[in-house]
């Protein structure tokens, strides 16, 4: 075979290898980029792997075959269409230009610092730091109430015996909660007890028979400032009524910079 067309072949052979390296799919000619199944499968929320890749590239060929078939029939063209197009479009427009004056200077300082005064307020109170021993039967709380007193370890029991599975691994931690975030019953009786000091008595709730643990307790102290601005931020800017006074002040902004002639 002659060389130069040996070498062609070669070189044609070698871009057609990374045009492919490129693209994640090709449809009737129409590549469609890698960057693209990329994205798609980053925005899918779910962890990269060949059958979420595999799901991402039917996908981009759906639509790239759908975007193909319109304009072969024209249907771009039809004005019931093209309008709709707009409308969709102008849509978008208005809801990220919106997105990005709230983002930037929609949320005042004023209205920050007010809602953090209202927040501040809930976090009045004790919090306590509380472990625990879960078991189905009065007894086997008994029995463990009687082996902690004997100095027993509480954290090794929890691992062993409760049935509590958010707490058992870490030897029966609850972490710091507050007596409104229990269920009553439970709440009731860890109020009454002393740093370090463990229930004399089984306490019954819907879940079972508890043993508690009070490790510490602290009077609650609110986050700062700093710390909460980007919630209330969210918090503030997710509220309708908000939304609507801000998006007739965006709008007055606009109208007495412009020239309406």
């Amino acid at each position: 075979m002659n060389r130069k067309i040996v070498t062609l072949c070669i070189v044609t052979s070698l871009f057609s290898t990374l045009a492919f390296g490129q693209n994640a799919v090709i449809v009737n000619g129409k590549p469609i980029p890698k960057a693209q199944l990329d994205k798609l499968v980053q925005k899918s929320g779910q962890p990269d792997n060949p059958q979420v890749r595999d799901q991402a590239r039917e996908m981009l060929v759906t639509k790239e075959l759908i975007l193909q078939e319109a304009d072969k029939r024209g249907v771009t063209q039809k004005e019931s269409v093209r309008d709709q197009l707009e409308q969709s479009r102008v849509g978008i427009l208005v809801a990220a230009v919106f997105e990005d004056y709230v983002e930037k200077e929609g949320v005042t300082d004023a209205e920050l610092k007010a809602a953090y005064d209202a927040v501040k307020v809930q976090y009045t109170g004790k919090e306590y730091h509380v472990e625990h021993i879960l078991v189905d039967k009065e007894s086997d709380a008994k029995a463990i109430i009687a082996q902690v007193k004997a100095g027993g370890n509480f954290e090794e029991i929890a691992r062993a015996k409760s049935k509590d599975p958010g707490s058992a691994a870490n030897g029966g931690d609850l972490g710091w909660v507050t007596d409104k975030s229990l269920v009553p019953e439970f709440s009731k009786a860890m109020v009454q007890l002393k740093n370090g000091q463990v229930s004399d008595k089984p306490v019954k709730t819907q879940y079972g028979w508890h043993v508690i643990k009070m490790v510490d307790s602290r009077s609650m102290q609110a986050p700062s400032f700093e710390e909460l601005k980007p919630q209330l931020k969210q918090m503030i800017a997710s509220d309708q009524n908000w939304q609507k006074a801000k998006f007739s002040e965006m709008m007055q902004k606009l109208r007495t910079k412009a020239r309406i002639q």
